[in-house]
């Protein structure tokens, strides 16, 4: 597949790009900074753009089969969380519309969160699930990954584990560890698995060790229901006739 990866750069992003060569597909790294082109392989097509302006993604969606989203705003509080970790998503899938492709979204364990401190501070968990909502709305077949905290788990901590429900809210590693490297493999891997479609799932590791098969894993999850655009299992905490009329915009517009 030809794949599109936002963030590619990142500590997410960089496995992803390794995997997806890896696995034979042919990425495509979409850089804002020309200079960060050396934290990629030789040989790996580069876009030059700014998820968050909207002029610079013109043709992006050219000759692409897959977009994988490891992209995050890095802490730059509430203002970065909306124009990065939603913003981003929002205006690369505008250029996607007259285009069928596949979607994987990386976004956080305990994303559906909203009273910890993080999420009081930064609106980084409510951003984040503002945009796992545009990719279900926006009608193209999709993953939703909420990985645990990178590179945490033990040296004999590497069995994968997938779970739905979001309900690990400690703010803390307590909540679920995973390799860099497995998220990566399992977002790369998602693209091509049809026990993947539509599914939203939590991921971490646990003692053991790394599956060779994916595939009983992500068959194992219940798909996202047509009607409730949130994780099939999530909390109802985040009600849609609560939200910004902006963001109601924003479905509507991308659910045409």
């Amino acid at each position: 597949m030809k794949i599109l990866i936002a963030g590619a750069t990142g500590s997410i992003g960089r496995h992803v790009v390794a995997m997806s060569l890896k696995m034979g597909h042919e990425p495509t790294a979409l850089l804002r900074t020309p200079r960060k082109s050396t934290l990629l392989p030789q040989g790996v097509k580069i876009f030059h753009g700014d998820v968050s302006i909207p002029e610079t993604l013109s043709g992006i969606s050219d000759g692409i089969d897959a977009v994988i989203f490891t992209l995050g705003s890095d802490g730059k509080g509430r203002i970065g969380a909306r124009a990065i970790d939603y913003g981003g998503v929002r205006n690369i899938l505008k250029t996607l519309k007259k285009r069928s492709v596949r979607i994987v979204l990386m976004t956080a364990i305990g994303v559906t969160d909203r009273d910890g401190v993080y999420n009081r501070e930064t609106e980084s968990h409510d951003w984040k699930r503002r945009a796992e909502r545009l990719v279900r709305a926006s009608g193209h077949p999709y993953t939703i990954v909420r990985p645990g905290w990178f590179d945490y788990n033990k040296p004999d901590q590497h069995k994968i584990v997938m779970l739905q429900g979001d309900k690990h809210h400690s703010g803390t590693p307590a909540d679920g560890v995973i390799a860099r490297e497995q998220i990566a493999r399992v977002l790369v891997g998602a693209l091509t698995d049809h026990e993947a479609k539509n599914k939203t799932l939590e991921l971490i590791a646990e003692y053991g060790d790394e599956q060779q098969d994916l595939t009983p894993l992500f068959s194992s999850l219940l798909p996202d229901s047509v009607e409730k655009n949130d994780g099939v299992l999530d909390i109802d905490n985040m009600p849609l006739d609560s939200e910004p009329p902006c963001i109601i915009h924003d479905l509507n517009a991308m659910s045409q």
